[in-house]
């Protein structure tokens, strides 16, 4: 709740309960793939092709994920834990009640992409592709972010708590209940004339004030 303010709506959060799992015994993943109850743990899983798979009450612990091919995959219920890897493929996946915890990625593409009950906590994500994706209930606490890119996106009850936010751009997204008070450093490279919607602090209006005079085109002349 924003302080001797309106009420501001907070993201619900996932609540991953894992059942019992089986070690993954296959060799690589296949297109069109149903794992349920599946623990895929210390694997390299780099350039291996899931387009479409369903993962489903499923653990990923510190898997190498360069290049997997995971566009359209329904990630349900499930535990990202320590993963790692350049260029990975999520576009058009859905991530719903989903931890991913201690993630060290860059350059995931996951435009179009759509996540609802999600935590991304801990790690660093450079230049995370999230265009046009639809966010719904999802946090990310305590994790650095590098130029990602929400351009076009819809944002609705996210939050940024301790996170590190530099060079991102908001171009053309839709917020609604939005809050960044919490972020650790908000740095927007561009789209700060696509705020409606999101909650700061004072401090961050002050920070952003120059960047909005020139959206708005103001001239401050001392």
């Amino acid at each position: 709740m924003v302080r001797n303010g309106p009420t501001v709506k907070t993201a619900r959060r996932p609540e991953v309960r894992l059942p019992e799992l089986a070690p993954w015994a296959g060799r690589e993943l296949e297109p069109d793939g149903d794992y349920d109850g599946v623990e895929f743990a210390d694997l390299d899983l780099a350039g291996q092709e899931g387009l479409g798979a369903r993962f489903m009450d499923c653990a990923v612990r510190r898997c190498a994920l360069d290049e997997a091919g995971l566009a359209k995959a329904r990630i349900l219920d499930s535990v990202l834990e320590g993963v790692r890897g350049v260029g990975t493929d999520l576009s058009g996946a859905a991530l719903r009640d989903v931890e991913v915890v201690d993630a060290r990625l860059g350059g995931v593409q996951m435009h179009g992409a759509v996540l609802e009950r999600v935590v991304v906590r801990g790690g660093k994500i450079d230049f995370l592709n999230l265009r046009k994706a639809r966010l719904k209930d999802v946090v990310f606490e305590g994790c650095v972010l590098v130029e990602p890119d929400f351009g076009g996106a819809v944002l609705e009850r996210v939050q940024f708590v301790d996170c590190v936010l530099r060079g991102v751009d908001f171009s053309g997204v839709r917020m609604a209940d939005v809050d960044l008070r919490e972020a650790a450093e908000l740095g927007i490279a561009r789209g700060v004339e696509s705020l409606a919607g999101a909650v700061i602090s004072p401090a961050q209006l002050f920070e952003l004030a120059p960047a909005l005079a020139v959206q708005l085109g103001v001239r401050v002349v001392a």
